[in-house]
């Protein structure tokens, strides 16, 4: 069986780590470096970088806190942001990260990840998907620039077109969800996983280590992606991680 991952992210903005509700109201939440060299000590089974304004702000990652933040961890870095074509993905996996995440670039140029994949190999891209339920047609809508743009896309279909793709992995974060702290979103996590076969990264709405039981025991999910409880301290990676060993779920101690 294979060991289901907890993920801290940092989501950064001028160089600082934040944490909001629902994409808005961003509160600070430390230096990126030290609280990535917390995770890594904590046992993170990874880390996630997102610049969440480089998109929407037409500017490049922070390479040199990429930089900083990979010679100072030893477990896999996903970074995303600002990625705009092949050498921006080239000179974040030379600045030290293992996988890169596309969101914008991938919905307007989709061809971005065929080439992507074939260039370095799909385990480094990993497609992020910012998905919102639309009330009145009952699906989930593709966002883009960090939440702020309709991508007017279908999260399901766009799902399965990016890992035909080439995709090696989906972060599927919850627009609803995120920063609720009331659970992941388990009907949109259990619809995409079940409709691809490369491994899912559940984001948006952990608030209570019964919420990581429940969606790795309801949805197919590889992973589950935090934020909020970690920054504030509310539990460690090692209370999660101890807590889903004693309901049965496998986990890397």
């Amino acid at each position: 069986m294979l060991t289901k991952r907890i993920i801290p992210c940092l989501d950064i903005k001028e160089g600082r780590v934040v944490k909001g509700v629902k994409f808005q109201g961003l509160k600070d939440a430390g230096n990126p470096l030290e609280v990535a060299k917390v995770y890594d000590e904590q046992g993170a089974d990874e880390l996630v970088f997102l610049d969440i304004t480089a998109s929407v702000e037409k500017r490049k990652t922070l390479i040199t806190l990429v930089e900083k933040i990979a010679q100072n961890i030893f477990i896999p870095f996903t970074v995303g942001g600002g990625i705009v074509d092949i050498s921006d993905i080239r000179d974040l996996l030379n600045a030290g990260a293992d996988k890169v995440s596309i969101n914008t670039t991938a919905v307007k140029f989709p061809d971005l990840i065929r080439e992507a994949s074939a260039k370095f190999g799909a385990q480094c891209i990993v497609v992020a998907i910012d998905a919102k339920l639309v009330q009145s047609s009952e699906f989930w809508e593709v966002y883009i620039n960090g939440g702020r743009t309709p991508g007017d896309l279908d999260a399901l279909e766009w799902a399965k077109k990016a890992a035909f793709l080439g995709a090696g992995e989906i972060l599927l974060t919850s627009m609803d969800s995120d920063g609720t702290k009331d659970g992941f979103d388990i009907a949109l996590t259990k619809e995409i996983t079940e409709a691809v076969n490369i491994p899912v990264i559940a984001s948006g709405g952990a608030g209570k280590l019964e919420h990581f039981y429940a969606v790795f025991t309801q949805t197919g999910a590889s992973a589950a992606l935090a934020a909020s409880i970690f920054h504030y301290q509310e539990y460690s990676i090692g209370q999660v991680k101890e807590y889903l060993r004693g309901k049965g779920v496998s986990v890397r101690i």
